[in-house]
């Protein structure tokens, strides 16, 4: 059994601004282009933008001005990704009525990712926790690593889930589970998932798989399985974790959709418009789409 209707994220805005994920420097009014189209297709939540520092990542120093510049569609939500306090206060000033914190399942990997022990980000991220409920922002928790780390290897269920528990209790409204680097397999996911929902709900779940080794869609279907009902996706497959030798970006939207309609399962998207969208991303980045059904439709 699987759920009737899905709720998709859409991460493809995030990655096609973050500089160690893709080198192209993307204009500003592409960007806002590109997130106005991927709001005429049907899709509920659209990740805009992250409120990192430029100093670190200079690609993204336009944050505010694309959040800002977006057509805010009726009934879509444009959450932002924070690292701290700081980031959050400026992604509230530039308008942001919904933020997502980044913690991850491995000590190295948090280390190498945001610089700090996983306990330090947890502390960090109920200072953020702190003002969003001051300013009724929701805040949605991503937890990397969970199925596998370039530096750790595999990672335990248990530590995953102790990572979830922490952030759900802390106020997170829901739970990405992200295998960042995409070397999960469809029993992986089922043992990982297990443990999880030991400690927090499956109406609080979403995953967020990336396609390494091309089990993105298959790991998807498990959790589908299991009752997740929420999965993160990038149009086009953009994104890639810049720690993973040839790791590729996450499940690709159209690939998402097309086994979703094949299901039978409720998505709200329109295919064909999601498919111009990758079009015209795919041109703006000079790079090919890796959306198999882009491609066997010859939607490059």
């Amino acid at each position: 059994p699987v759920p009737s209707r899905q709720r998709g994220v859409e991460t493809g805005p995030r990655p096609t601004q973050t500089g160690r994920r893709l080198q192209a420097v993307v204009p500003t009014e592409v960007k806002i282009r590109f997130i106005d189209m991927l709001s005429e297709t049907g899709l509920p939540v659209i990740e805009a933008t992250s409120f990192v520092s430029p100093k670190w990542v200079p690609q993204m120093a336009d944050h505010a001005e694309v959040l800002k510049g977006i057509e805010k569609f009726p009934g879509v939500s444009y959450p932002v990704l924070i690292p701290n306090l700081k980031g959050f206060q400026a992604a509230v000033a530039a308008g942001a009525r919904e933020v997502s914190i980044f913690g991850a399942a491995s000590e190295l990997f948090s280390k190498k990712n945001i610089n700090c022990s996983i306990n330090e980000s947890l502390q960090r991220f109920s200072e953020v926790m702190e003002a969003a409920r001051a300013a009724n922002i929701p805040v949605r928790g991503y937890v990397s690593c969970v199925l596998g780390c370039p530096y750790e290897g595999k990672i335990a269920p248990a530590k995953v889930a102790e990572v979830a528990k922490k952030m759900y209790a802390m106020g997170c409204y829901e739970i990405s589970l992200g295998d960042t680097i995409g070397v999960g397999t469809p029993g992986s996911m089922k043992e990982m998932l297990s443990a999880v929902m030991k400690e927090v709900p499956s109406g609080a779940l979403a995953v967020h798989c990336h396609d390494t080794y091309g089990q993105a869609l298959a790991n998807t279907l498990v959790a589908l399985q299991m009752g997740v009902s929420v999965v993160d996706s990038s149009v086009s497959g953009l994104g890639g974790c810049p720690y993973a030798q040839g790791a590729s970006g996450n499940v690709a939207t159209e690939d998402l959709v097309y086994m979703l309609d094949g299901l039978g399962i409720h998505t709200g998207v329109d295919l064909q418009k999601l498919m111009d969208v990758g079009a015209f991303i795919c041109k703006a980045l000079n790079r090919r789409s890796n959306s198999k059904v882009a491609q066997a439709t010859c939607r490059l």
